[in-house]
């Protein structure tokens, strides 16, 4: 994803410690993001209800309002916005409880600069997906191919020759025209498209990935790739 200086993402930051959060700051305004800084709880939850944050990044021991408490605050009115919790308390009973009180990742102290900006882009990348899943964008360009996810219509442009697709093949196929060249994760598609990431659906999406490679296969520069325990990758070579 690489730093976000044209994205801009807002970040809140909540963190009492002085010294980690100022660090924190600066590494992430650095990396081009636009950084809300508070120092207790209450007052992050009364900055995120005047403005719009793309992402939360939450001390768990905090005065006023810690960690948890302040997730589910927000989360009765923004199921959204991603959350990731930073903590000195690695439990599994602790990590638990930040996963139900709203979060989307957990991160123990310490830890690197280096390990957060990943786990930063991968959520982005995450609810950017989600994202597009809801926009009303229709045409995607793959290869020498067209497709109109409304109309369940693709068509090989060279020779002119048009396919209808089903929708959970439509649906699959979007999926992968957003992730394009990039990992589609497997759970996440299971999800998307069937509801559930069982082995009964793991199986049927194998064959409908099957039937997507034989509509794709005119061009020779498409190819959907599996990754091997994570998911596939809509390879398209320019």
């Amino acid at each position: 994803m690489g730093e976000n200086r044209s994205a801009k993402i807002r970040i809140l930051l909540a963190e009492d410690d002085e010294n980690l959060s100022f660090m924190l700051e600066q590494y992430l305004i650095q990396k081009g993001y636009d950084v809300t800084v508070k120092s207790n709880g209450q007052d992050a939850f009364d900055v995120f209800c005047k403005k719009p944050f793309d992402l939360l990044i939450l001390d768990v021991m905090m005065p006023k309002l810690d960690g948890f408490n302040l997730a589910r605050k927000i989360r009765e009115i923004n199921q959204n916005v991603p959350i990731i919790f930073l903590t000195a308390k690695g439990s599994k009973e602790d990590t638990l409880e930040g996963f139900n009180a709203g979060g989307d990742d957990y991160i123990t102290k310490p830890f690197s600069m280096d390990e957060l900006i990943a786990r930063i882009n991968a959520i982005l990348k995450r609810t950017n997906a989600f994202k597009a899943i809801e926009s009303d964008q229709n045409v995607f360009e793959i290869g020498d191919y067209t497709f109109y996810y409304n109309e369940k219509e693709l068509i090989h442009n060279p020779s002119k020759e048009k396919m209808s697709l089903t929708t959970k093949e439509a649906d699959l196929l979007r999926l992968f025209a957003i992730h394009k060249n990039d990992l589609l994760d497997r759970s996440f598609a299971l999800k998307s498209v069937w509801g559930d990431d069982n082995y009964y659906n793991s199986r049927s999406m194998d064959v409908y990935i099957a039937k997507l490679r034989k509509y794709l296969s005119k061009d020779e520069n498409i190819n959907i790739v599996n990754v091997h325990g994570k998911g596939f990758k809509l390879y398209v070579k320019s």
